[in-house]
């Protein structure tokens, strides 16, 4: 399924290893990874940080919900999958998916609200999925900056982002919401890091001798920016208390946290060939995923944003020059606009709900083949 701009191959989890161990062997090999020559030719996977995700979805028992799920980012080049985060793109999907998969009763027409829950980050989505004759509707004239094709609009609700921090400050989980972090051997900058949508953290664009409105090509041809980005990335990793050390970060933090830099906004040229003008927009963002510049935004880049910009002292609302409950960003495809609910109780600030649009659809459904000597190694493990 395609949700937002993103890619992933979804199951049901009854039609998969209930063993976790096998369970990830064989979304591994289903999706061609580990693969050194970073191609994922040998399976489904489309070798990028937005292609090699995976979905696992199953009806829900918990009290609100309808359904559950899990998500997979998936390393191109190691055996490794991280189920510690969410993709707020994919999340999209999920609602569509369960319908088509019957897993929930819906009205055959009209807008439903399926009552979602990411199990990475223990966190509550509401998605309105239009339907129509009892089917999901795909066509639509909802556009999406990354997306090639118009699609039916699908409007997410991310209730209270960051609750599943335990920091002293609900979404910032060293207790601020702007400090200095003194990077050994790179530098110091200013941060924001906090948990909503994934955690994340925010740099400023012109500290890091750039302008925020960079395109995938030219970053991800500097592996000097790149290795600079990573050394930032892992060393708020270990602030954020997500690893010990900076080498553990790099080893076990490989889908968060995501680094996102920012900057004012100026018009630029869009991946395709759109002239965004600074004027439609209220900053610059640029997000990495994977070790690679995304090609456009991360949906929980996008909630991070959103909460961020509502949010008084962090670096994102310092540079509006102020809270924003709606925000309109340039990305490396274009431009989108969130927006964020926030609240303060108690001397913490709490965000109740982030708003966004995707659309999703199905793009096949069917039979993926996994080579027997993966059963056969969960085997010789056994015994």
């Amino acid at each position: 399924m395609r949700g937002g701009t993103s890619k992933g191959i979804f199951f049901r989890r009854s039609d998969l290893p209930e063993n976790r161990a096998e369970r990830d062997r064989v979304l591994l090999r289903v999706l061609g990874s580990p693969d050194p020559y970073r191609q994922q030719m040998d399976g489904m996977g489309g070798a990028t940080s937005s292609t090699s995700k995976v979905v696992v979805v199953w009806p829900s028992s918990t009290p609100g919900c309808d359904v559950e799920y899990d998500f997979g980012q998936v390393a191109v080049d190691k055996p490794a999958i991280d189920w510690s985060g969410n993709c707020g793109n994919l999340t999209s999907a999920v609602g569509p998916f369960a319908i088509a998969q019957g897993m929930l009763e819906t009205p055959p027409d009209g807008v439903v609200c399926v009552r979602l829950r990411n199990c990475g980050l223990d966190a509550r989505i509401d998605a309105y999925v239009p339907m129509s004759d009892g089917e999901v509707v795909e066509d639509g004239e909802f556009e999406l900056d990354g997306v090639a094709f118009p699609g039916a609009e699908i409007q997410l609700e991310f209730l209270h982002p960051g609750q599943q921090a335990s920091p002293s400050d609900g979404l910032f989980p060293t207790g601020l919401r702007m400090e200095q972090l003194d990077v050994p051997g790179v530098g110091s900058y200013d941060a924001t890091m906090m948990t909503a949508g994934n955690p994340t953290v925010f740099v400023l664009a012109r500290q890091l001798g750039l302008q925020g409105d960079e395109s995938p090509t030219g970053i991800n041809a500097d592996a000097a920016m790149l290795a600079k980005l990573e050394a930032i990335r892992v060393f708020a990793a270990v602030r954020m208390g997500m690893a010990r050390t900076v080498e553990e970060a790099g080893e076990v933090c490989l889908h968060t946290p995501k680094i996102c830099f920012v900057g004012m906004p100026s018009t630029f040229v869009a991946a395709s060939g759109r002239v965004v003008l600074a004027t439609e927009i209220d900053l610059n963002a640029r997000i990495v995923s994977m070790g690679k510049l995304h090609h456009a935004m991360t949906g929980t880049g996008a909630i991070a944003l959103g909460v961020a910009a509502a949010t008084p002292g962090t670096l994102v609302s310092q540079l509006l020059g102020g809270t924003q409950s709606s925000i309109r960003f340039g990305h490396a495809s274009g431009s989108m606009s969130v927006g964020a609910e926030a609240e303060k109780s108690a001397g913490t600030w709490r965000v109740t709900k982030v708003l966004l649009s995707r659309s999703a659809r199905r793009l096949m459904e069917g039979s993926v083949f996994v080579p027997a000597d993966v059963f056969a190694e969960h085997e010789r493990g056994r015994d």
